[in-house]
């Protein structure tokens, strides 16, 4: 069974525009639920869905503003790591995608860093 917890990092397309999030999940058998933080003015959202194999499908609601829902489907990759859907307004739609965000990949960044920085012979 597909196990989406953890965090993901994202983009949304809003009329042409990318909108990146940061998407906290948990998942307790078919049932996922958690928040989103949009970098724009919309801010902070909960989540709550379903996830049924390799399909996805939630609602985000706002906490603050007009506290508006925003419906999400998806797919997610093979190896788990990439969901890529559709979110749906009444009167927009756009595509999006996350990708999970893998502690590792800051120290493989770090450890790629310092391998490129010369050594000084005394």
């Amino acid at each position: 069974m597909t196990d989406l917890s953890g965090a993901w990092l994202g983009t949304y397309w809003q009329q042409g525009q990318p909108v990146r999030f940061e998407m906290t999940l948990v998942q307790g058998g078919n049932t996922i639920s958690g928040n989103i933080l949009d970098n724009n003015y919309l801010g902070e959202a909960s989540l709550a869905g379903t996830v049924t194999g390799r399909s996805v499908s939630f609602t985000k609601k706002y906490l603050m503003g007009s506290r508006h829902s925003v419906e999400y489907s998806g797919t997610v990759s093979e190896d788990e790591n990439t969901i890529r859907g559709k979110w749906q307004l009444p009167i927009f739609s756009g595509a999006w995608e996350a990708q999970r965000q893998d502690d590792n990949l800051s120290l493989e960044q770090t450890i790629k860093g310092v391998e490129k920085i010369p050594v000084g012979i005394a």
